[in-house]
């Protein structure tokens, strides 16, 4: 299954409560639908997001210091605190937007985010331990992890912040061999 390249969602992927999340208006980017679909639908169907392990709505206190920490400005001078969607809730939203669309893009995203969580747990655990021979075996395991959720270009050097630690990376150009 093709996944959503974490590009897409690296600057779109917030952590609320401890819990990575997209912002209503991403989701609907995402989806290819309106911001304003996306919540009438979650209005109709509240039974269908719980608790805060699907959906959170933030306060205005929490919107107040998101919107002052996001890089770029939010269209429209939205004023009223927005939903934000775990993978969970990204889960609900395509069952009750019953698209083509909201359904591989809610599959990709799953899968991105499982990415990103092994590649989280990997990075912790080598912190954790002192045994170089599973530091090496976990430091292998998170880098294939990064090739699956990262669009590398050959000769490419890269560096992200993932909130509980910064990767860089250097990547060798590897020449392939073409059958003609």
């Amino acid at each position: 299954m093709e996944m959503i390249r974490f590009e897409t969602l690296e600057n779109k992927l917030l952590t609320i409560r401890d819990t990575f999340v997209l912002l209503d208006s991403d989701v609907a980017k995402l989806y290819g639908v309106q911001t304003k679909r996306i919540n009438e639908n979650v209005k109709k169907n509240l039974e269908k997001f719980p608790d805060e392990s699907y959906m959170i709505e933030l306060t205005q206190e929490e919107w107040k210091i998101l919107k002052s920490d996001l890089t770029t400005s939010i269209k429209g001078g939205k004023t009223k605190p927005p939903k934000v969607f775990t993978e969970k809730g990204l889960y609900m939203l395509a069952t009750i937007l019953k698209s083509n669309m909201a359904t591989h893009a809610t599959l990709q995203i799953i899968e991105t985010f499982a990415k990103v969580k092994e590649l989280s747990r990997n990075i912790n655990s080598i912190m954790k331990t002192t045994n170089e021979e599973v530091q090496k075996e976990l430091a292998q395991k998170s880098n294939k992890i990064l090739e699956e959720i990262i669009d590398i270009e050959p000769t490419t050097k890269f560096e992200f912040n993932l909130g509980f630690a910064k990767v860089s990376r250097s990547i060798k150009k590897i020449k392939k061999l073409e059958n003609k």
